[in-house]
């Protein structure tokens, strides 16, 4: 397998010209937040990547976790790794100052989480669980827990989980039976058990918060009475440090697929008297706090499948450059040549260069416009940039991790037969990559929050302005094409592509819109990727207009932006064409799809 290597230079493109991080100077959160800064802490992320956690990538694979009668252990070098990642600083980085955290923008953790799970994305589950339940006790919790656990956990002292479904439940939460009984000093004790805990038990933290859904006694039925508590794996004694053990017991780990690395738990609440834990927020609101950690989760996911798809894709091309086989079509030698000189090949990688860079194109816009919600000073604005986020975080997530398994299974068709053998790697990033489009909540349920939620609220309005955005690009691309040169008619044929896209969105949006629920269920995964589609169709005209632009002016990278020209015309050429197929999907394949499920029934 080869290690890792942080695309630098790819990076430093997104921040300079796809999501300018000029665009925060203004604001005071980030008055001190500057490109040198940001690039130092790329380069200092990448060197941990590539130094500590891509060597151990395969190791966590070929050992996995060991559960030992209630303890998990991780693989050989994890312990010493998470070690160096907390002394380093990293789990607080974007995380509240007055908590510990660096205050960096969402836009900076965003590329430095990609160098993570491109490196090791069993080992960055840890550290993204823990951020999301940071983002719940930042919003809900009471100053006194915010004042308990917050430091431990940005300091990445303590780990954080999320538990939320149960055997009897799987994705439908409003079918869960763990109960919370109040105690007379205000705390709760929790019984029942959940499952698909990803490092609910382990031993890189000394302690673990676990952030759980119950019902208390009287609670309505359904997912309006469902509760949130933090539960942590060791109480604290006086001085607030862990101690004793609470009644909190992992009863088992999943043998998976992939990710062996990272431990997937069922956990027992409250075995003996109780499991204790104190709530979270308003009791019966559980479930909406808990879709703050949900969505970081869902967006932080979205950014495991641009790490992977990157990962994969680099294996991929370091084999097709060594790999030596056949001679070159169309030349005058026989000579045997390295297969990435086969146009075969070059097809396969340049679709996975050109769909990778375009998944980090878009996530790295909708971490600008977080940053941007958060902290704009003009209230409109802030509106506006949440509902581009709230639209966009089920396409990050359910099209980014669709696309890093189809990614990697391209990587190993560039191996060959010796892709499908464990012992060149190529096969892990596959295994790997298959959990992320169901890991908080599947393609299906992502697509159902976009069409039933993101689209329904507001009829489409956020989604019809943001064609108009997308509309602004094309008509700038496909004005380059009066001027004869030949970097200008790629421009223009990338425009003329990004245009018939857009148009079969438009039409596929507005059939969506005047449709029935049932009917919009069947087709709304089809949609969700055609929002991806031609989303990374906008971000790749944005990059090809960059390119174009310093090409002109004689900029010395010339190979670099030569490069980002051409993967903007594969990806305007061999991706963005899918848009017609699935605008057709979209307006007339729902009755087909529900009268052979229904056949199907018998």
């Amino acid at each position: 397998m080869s290690e890792y290597s942080a695309p630098l230079r790819d990076m430093r493109f997104v921040l300079e010209e796809i999501a300018p991080l000029a665009t925060l100077a203004p604001l005071s959160r980030f008055a001190e937040v500057n490109a040198e800064l940001v690039l130092a802490i790329l380069d200092e992320a990448g060197k941990f990547a590539a130094d500590v956690l891509s060597p151990l990538n395969a190791i966590g694979d070929r050992e996995g976790c060991r559960w030992d009668d209630g303890a998990v252990l991780t693989p050989g070098g994890w312990r010493a790794a998470y070690r160096q990642f907390q002394a380093a600083g990293w789990n607080g980085l974007a995380c509240e100052p007055e908590h510990g955290g660096q205050g960096l923008p969402r836009l900076v953790s965003a590329l430095v989480d990609e160098m993570w799970n491109g490196a090791n994305v069993a080992f960055a589950l840890c550290p993204m669980l823990t951020q999301g339940a940071i983002e719940v006790l930042q919003q809900y919790g009471s100053a006194g827990q915010q004042r308990t656990w917050l430091p431990r956990l940005v300091s990445g002292e303590w780990s954080g989980t999320m538990n939320l479904t149960e055997p009897q439940a799987g994705s439908d939460l409003s079918a869960i039976r763990t109960r919370a009984v109040p105690q007379a000093d205000g705390s709760f004790r929790i019984h029942g058990q959940k499952i698909f805990i990803t490092y609910g038990e382990h031993d890189l933290t000394e302690n673990i918060v676990h952030l759980v859904l119950a019902r208390v006694p009287g609670a309505p039925a359904g997912v309006k009475g469902i509760s949130l508590f933090l539960v942590p794996q060791r109480l604290l004694d006086a001085d607030g440090q862990p101690a004793a053990r609470n009644d909190v017991r992992c009863a088992s780990i999943e043998h998976k697929l992939g990710i062996h690395g990272s431990p997937t738990a069922v956990l027992a609440f409250g075995d003996g008297d109780g499991s204790v834990g104190w709530l979270v927020g308003p009791e019966n609101r559980g479930l909406e706090i808990m879709f703050v950690m949900m969505n970081a989760a869902r967006f932080s996911v979205g950014l495991e499948g641009v790490g992977l798809a990157e990962r994969a894709t680099q294996q991929a091309l370091a084999y097709a450059r060594q790999r030596v086989q056949g001679s070159e079509l169309g030349a005058a030698s026989r000579d045997k040549v390295a297969i990435v000189r086969h146009p075969d090949v070059q097809r396969m990688l340049g679709v996975m260069v050109a769909r990778t860079e375009a998944l980090r194109a878009v996530a790295c816009v909708v971490a600008l416009a977080m940053d941007l919600a958060r902290h704009h000073p003009d209230a409109q604005e802030r509106v506006a940039q949440q509902a581009f986020v709230d639209l966009m975080v089920p396409v990050v997530k359910g099209w980014s991790t669709e696309s890093a398994v189809e990614i990697a299974s391209v990587g190993l068709q560039v191996h060959g037969g010796v892709g499908y053998v464990e012992e060149t790697g190529a096969a892990q990033h596959y295994r790997d990559a298959r959990i992320t489009p169901i890991y908080e909540g599947t393609t299906g349920i992502q697509a159902a929050d976009l069409v039933g939620r993101k689209l329904a609220r507001d009829s489409g309005a956020a989604a019809l302005a943001l064609i108009g955005r997308m509309r602004q690009v094309q008509q700038a691309l496909e004005r380059h094409g009066a001027n004869g040169d030949r970097s200008d008619a790629v421009l223009a044929q990338i425009g003329r592509a990004l245009g018939d896209s857009l148009s079969d969105l438009e039409v596929a949006l507005r059939c969506v819109l005047q449709g029935d629920g049932v009917r919009n269920a069947a087709v709304a995964v089809p949609l969700l990727e055609m929002f991806g589609v031609v989303t990374g169709g906008w971000q790749m005209g944005v990059a090809a207009l960059a390119a174009g632009r310093r090409i002109a002016a004689g900029e010395a990278d010339r190979a670099f932006l030569e490069r980002k020209l051409a993967s903007a015309h594969v990806y305007a050429t061999h991706v963005l064409p899918r848009s017609a197929g699935l605008r057709t999907t979209v307006v007339a394949g729902a009755d087909a799809a529900l009268a052979l499920g229904v056949a199907l029934q018998d």
